[in-house]
């Protein structure tokens, strides 16, 4: 499960990474920082208001679509529906982009990476959050605090290995881009497909939760 969403968390990386590079400054993923760009471009820039607000609205979006697809799944497993929708969608943003349709394209990036926090569920809640390090890194920073304090020996290192795991795909991301602004997106999409074997993969062995 760890590896599964150190691979999720990558995927994310790359593709906000190709999302900020593509919109010159706005993300598909970090919603924090879209919140961000809305509140400054209420002061300063309406025009970047409202694409910050419609790439929030989107994500949302994704976030409700594939929690409703993947929990009415009866034929396969909830996880790999799940991980289709997510691999569907990536799909779907590379050939719109190569098409030329650049902000459709965007729109179907912030998709997906809404979309992806409907894999990792617990309870009905998100188990694992890949598409942000925010409370990865609080939750970091507590366990190496306990550790310090010798109240608490629960491990720290998943919480690190998650987040260099979005930073080294963020690094791919933007390496690709600079190749090839259409082919990284391809190369995206594909890495969604491969990662939605593995969790096939994984459901059929029992290796992953249920959840």
């Amino acid at each position: 499960m760890q590896a599964l969403a150190m691979g999720y968390a990558a995927l994310a990386g790359a593709v906000d990474a190709i999302g900020f590079l593509k919109s010159g400054g706005l993300f598909v993923s970090f919603m924090t920082g879209n919140s961000t760009r809305l509140a400054i471009g209420i002061a300063e820039a309406m025009s970047v208001a409202i694409t910050a607000a419609a790439l929030i609205a989107l994500f949302v979006t994704g976030v409700i679509l594939n929690v409703l697809a993947s929990e009415s799944a009866t034929i396969i497993h909830r996880k790999t529906a799940a991980t289709l929708v997510v691999a569907m969608l990536l799909v779907t943003a590379a050939g719109v982009d190569s098409s030329g349709g650049h902000l459709p394209a965007l729109g179907c990036l912030c998709l997906a990476m809404g979309a992806a926090n409907a894999i990792f569920r617990r309870e009905g809640e998100v188990g694992i959050g890949v598409t942000y390090m925010t409370g990865t890194l609080v939750k970091l920073g507590h366990r190496v605090a306990n550790r310090l304090r010798g109240s608490d020996d629960s491990p720290w290192l998943p919480y690190l290995l998650l987040w260099l795991s979005l930073v080294m795909g963020g690094v791919a991301g933007a390496a690709g881009f600079a190749w090839s602004p259409k082919v990284s997106l391809w190369c995206a999409a594909a890495a969604s497909i491969v990662l939605a074997g593995v969790t096939t993969r994984l459901v059929r062995t029992g290796d992953v939760a249920s959840g």
